[in-house]
Formats: C-alpha cells, structure tokens, sequence
C-alpha cells in the first residue's frame, strides 16, 4: 500500500465492538489492540464521520459533544502513564474494558466538583480539566487537558471510579489559577464546613504550592483558620459534654502570682491541674518558630505540676472518644502526682 492508496473502510465487526467499550473513550494504542490503525481512526474522524478525536492520541467513538464523564476519562487517557505496549489504560479485572490509570489523577476545580463541593463549577462548564502527574513526565497541556506537575504524586482517592487528588492538594492546584479573593476564600470554607479537610493540611499544600505570598490567598488563609478553630472548639465542647467530663473553666490565661503570662488555654480543670489545648497551628513559612513557642509553653507548664493534653482538630473528628478518655485518665491520675505549683486563672 503506498501514500496515495485509499485507506480500506472498516468492517462492521470492530466498530460494534468497539462502540461498546467502556465510556466510549479509547486511545491510539487500545485501537492498535483491537486492529484499527492510527489512519483508520482518523478517517472516522472526518467531518461528519462517527468518530471525533478528543485529545492526542484519545478518541470518542461517537460524535456529538462528550458527557462530562467522557472527558474525565479522556483527559486520563492522555496523561496516564503508557506500558509496554503503548497503552495506557491496562484492563481492570472486574470489566476487560475498565482502564486502570496509572501515574495521573484529576486535581483542581474537577476534582472538588468529584468530591462534592457546591462552590465549584459543574464539570461541563469547565474549559479544561486539571490532571496531575509526575514531574519529569514528557507530556503537554493539549485541548481540554491541563497538565499540573508535581515531585511527588500523592495517594489518589476513587471517586465514581476515577483516581482524584486528595482535597488539600486539588484545593493548591485550583487556588493557583484564581485571582479572585471571594471565590478561594469560598473554596477554602467550604472545604472546613464541609469537613472534607482539617485547616492545616489545606495550608500545608498552600504553602508548598508557594501561594502564600499572594494577599488574597493570605486573607482567605486568616478566614479559614478562624473557622477551623471554632469548628475545632464546638467539638471540645461536645467532646465534654458527650462523654460527661467534670465541667472546666473554658479559654482562660494563666500566670504566676505576681509573675510572667504562662499561655493561654481552651480548657483548664484547676483542681486537677490538667489542661487541654487545640493544636490548630498551620504550616506557613514561620513554622519553625511557631512551634518553638508551643514546646517551650508547653515545657513550662509541665515543670510547674500541669499536664497538658494535646489534641489535633482531626483527632475530635475522628476519634473523639478517645481523646475523651485521655483527659479522663490524665483527671483520674492527678491524685498520684505531687501537687502542681499555684497559678492565677483568668478569662482569656
């Protein structure tokens, strides 16, 4: 056959077949598999034809515009990382045609809308998908895929059968091509209300991504972290109650008699001696001394006779209970200390 031979049409068999395959979405090298060449595809690509070709090397198997999920799995296609023989989605072991994706997921606006976020846009309106994939990855933003990069590729989570970033880092790579201050700051809340993340870990991915110079993501940093500490605080409260803690004295300051401020605490049993602190510290760029400043409290208060129970907003979420019975133990167990040094308690 040579360049001016017309390409044979296809045989009916292959296209019900193929029309049959999962989402509908196939690359170059699964058509390979199924014994259609690259200059067949793309003459079913042709205007008017029944084919159209989504991406480099992707192609939808009917024409008209793809459904949301259509485009997800093209954009995974594109970017997933190919295997021996040039595939890149290998078949699943439940369903032959399931594509397992490997070295890619969706991040930005996409992944938020996957995980359930109202403050996002519905996947069809989005002009490209955000894929992330490894940094030395040879591959480029093309269509409707945008290519984010990163040196380590965190663990994906499954949603609606897709590998998704985890909401942290979806949220850095969203926040990174807005520039409006209402919308990340909406973004950000939702992700702490919603109780899809802890403030902490959404900073910490911030911070990595180096958008922590940007004022308007700043500013919507100080919102967010006010409200994971009041979410943070409502539990401790519940926390108590729930589990019938003694009743502390609540957000108070402590000092030395005549002497230097001591810290403040958001619950303090005087009799005991036993105290309890949310830790809603965030990672910026003065993490260091942040923590400095926490130890060296910390250290202090325990030289005086006070024990202090550290509690992560994450541990009241997932483990209240437990964290209920280590304050009950370390009230239980003050009567076997020496007793702690005098201290002045006021309201905070």
């Amino acid at each position: 056959m040579n360049h001016n031979t017309p390409v044979p049409p296809l045989s009916p068999r292959p296209l019900r077949h193929l029309a049959e395959v999962h989402r509908r979405v196939m690359t170059a090298g699964r058509l390979r598999a199924q014994g259609v060449s690259v200059a067949e595809a793309n003459e079913q690509c042709r205007p008017g034809g029944p084919w159209q070709q989504l991406l480099p090397g992707v192609f939808l198997l009917h024409p008209g515009p793809p459904t949301s999920e259509e485009r997800l799995h093209a954009v995974l296609m594109y970017a997933a990382r190919e295997r021996g023989t040039g595939v890149p989605a290998q078949p699943g072991a439940e369903d032959p045609h399931r594509p397992v994706y490997a070295e890619a997921m969706i991040t930005g606006l996409a992944a938020l809308t996957l995980h359930g976020f109202s403050s996002t846009p519905p996947l069809l309106s989005l002009d490209r998908i955000d894929v992330l994939v490894p940094r030395m990855r040879r591959l480029r933003s093309a269509g409707g895929a945008r290519i984010v990069r990163t040196s380590a590729l965190p663990d994906a989570e499954q949603v609606t059968g897709l590998p998704v970033a985890p909401v942290p880092r979806a949220l850095a790579d969203a926040v990174t091509e807005l520039t409006d201050a209402s919308a990340v700051r909406r973004l950000l809340t939702e992700a702490v209300r919603g109780g899809h993340c802890e403030p902490a870990a959404v900073v910490r991915e911030l911070n990595n991504a180096k958008l922590l110079s940007r004022p308007h993501v700043v500013d919507a940093v100080d919102s967010l972290l006010a409200e994971g500490r009041a979410i943070a605080e409502d539990r401790l409260y519940r926390m108590v109650r729930e589990y019938g803690l003694p009743d502390p004295v609540w957000n108070v300051d402590l000092r030395l008699p005549g002497g230097p401020h001591l810290g403040g605490l958001d619950a303090y049993w005087p009799e005991q001696a036993v105290a309890v602190e949310l830790d809603t510290r965030a990672p910026r760029q003065d993490e260091d001394a942040l923590w400095s400043e926490y130890a060296r409290k910390r250290e202090h208060l325990e030289r005086l006779g006070i024990t202090v129970v550290h509690i992560t907003p994450r541990k009241l979420r997932d483990a209240m209970e437990q964290q209920a019975t280590v304050v009950r133990t370390a009230l239980m167990a003050s009567g076997d200390r020496d007793p702690a040094a005098y201290v002045v308690v006021l309201p905070r």
